[in-house]
């Protein structure tokens, strides 16, 4: 009798296990849960979505260098009305290296993660990864575009939305800008004064409201 007793006793216990195990594995990992980009600006604050279900490693590493600090202090050092607005190089984060804003990076490059799907091409709103001509040289730079460049999907990794702070997007796209005199093209996207990103900031989208 003592025998069926523990002999059923054991069946529930690992029963139970077994179950507990299930609901682990199928639960998700708190890093995993919805979170949102709070990006503040010189202009004002922008609020921005990921996706990481075309771009996940692109995701994890912008979050991971937020969370860092790594864009804390930077600016907006490329501004092109019409195009798209430039940020993300740590070089920009002095003044007297303002030969070499446009070249920063975290001392690695990240592999490129592009798609064509119909809900994630590159329309206003949409940041995604700068890159020296190959999906796989980004690091740390994005661009955030301000109008639909469809010329860009398929060879630039688009990762998230902006859903929030669109009239702040539009008052850094409509800054004044000059020839940038390090550019052999003088390619008038240099602002005039400087567009500082201020931080950002990884959040439970439940926090903006």
């Amino acid at each position: 009798m003592n025998k069926r007793v523990l002999s059923v006793a054991l069946s529930v216990t690992v029963g139970c296990a077994a179950l507990a195990q299930a609901e682990k594995k199928d639960a998700v990992p708190k890093s995993d849960a919805k979170e949102v980009a709070v990006v503040k600006t010189s202009e004002g604050e922008m609020v921005l979505e990921f996706w990481p279900e075309v771009a996940p490693k692109t995701v994890e590493n912008f979050k991971t260098l937020a969370k860092k600090g790594f864009y804390d202090g930077t600016c907006f050092h490329r501004i092109i009305d019409g195009f798209m607005i430039q940020g993300g190089d740590p070089l920009t984060k002095d003044p007297a290296k303002e030969a070499s804003w446009g070249t920063g990076d975290p001392g690695y490059k990240i592999k490129g993660e592009t798609n064509r799907q119909a809900d994630r091409k590159h329309v206003r709103g949409v940041i995604s990864m700068a890159n020296s001509g190959h999906p796989d040289t980004a690091g740390s730079q994005f661009f955030i575009c301000l109008v639909p460049t469809p010329q860009l999907d398929g060879s630039y990794t688009a990762f998230g939305k902006l859903i929030k702070g669109d009239d702040v997007l539009t008052k850094i796209g409509k800054r004044p800008v000059k020839p940038n005199p390090y550019d052999p093209r003088r390619e008038e996207s240099r602002p005039v004064q400087r567009v500082g990103l201020e931080s950002i900031k990884i959040v439970p989208a439940d926090f903006v409201k």
